[in-house]
């Protein structure tokens, strides 16, 4: 006696399109529900950022990034969060944590190092410029020609939007914005970028190659 056929049906594109630009809703989505949690208890989360030279503060590399000081950092880093967030899950949700762990990670430790001794820094703005950082570096990453040539165009499109802005807030950011976080951030988005891109070694004859 058999068992009973399975049949696969292929995934809808509606489907695929969810399953990659989750990850970034996820994320915002959890950055949304702690800082609606920090709103109702005593106390206050921000005392969970990083805190440069302080060696205890490291846990704020993967914590800071969750934090925001209050609701106007959090909207103000959620849509270019969102936007360019998903420009870099559209690779699929493995390589959007990877960036944003060297985002996080590469921001962090510049900061922790660079910053003022004792500084507190919390927000998802490094991560944001690690997502900039990746889109602009992905277009000098080796790939298909074909592929570069789309990211070059969404690079373009992308430095319209928010190159100023983005320029600012290195350069040119006020009092109690860390212009440090912006930098690594970016440093780490682009290091991606090109670690992430490495050519496949070619392998042996009678092996596997990855297309």
């Amino acid at each position: 006696m058999t068992g009973p056929d399975v049949i696969r049906t292929a995934d809808s594109p509606r489907s695929r399109a969810f399953g990659r630009f989750a990850s970034p809703l996820l994320l915002v989505a959890v950055m949304w529900i702690i800082q609606a949690a920090d709103a109702v208890l005593p106390g206050s989360f921000t005392g969970f950022g990083l805190r440069s030279w302080d060696p205890a503060g490291l846990g704020g590399i993967v914590v800071g990034p969750l934090l925001h000081a209050d609701w106007a950092h959090l909207i103000g880093n959620t849509v270019p969060l969102l936007v360019l967030g998903c420009l870099v899950a559209v690779e699929g949700a493995r390589r959007f944590w990877a960036v944003t762990a060297f985002a996080a990670v590469i921001g962090g430790l510049g900061t922790w190092v660079v910053n003022t001794p004792g500084a507190l820094t919390v927000g998802a703005s490094g991560l944001v410029f690690g997502y900039f950082g990746y889109t602009i570096m992905r277009v000098f990453a080796p790939g298909r020609i074909s592929h570069r040539v789309l990211y070059a165009v969404i690079a373009i499109i992308v430095i319209g939007l928010y190159g100023g802005s983005m320029l600012a807030g290195v350069v040119g950011v006020r009092e109690g914005v860390s212009w440090q976080a912006h930098l690594f951030g970016a440093i780490g988005g682009a290091l991606a970028a090109l670690i992430g891109r490495r050519p496949v070694a070619r392998a042996r004859a009678g092996g596997v190659l990855d297309a």
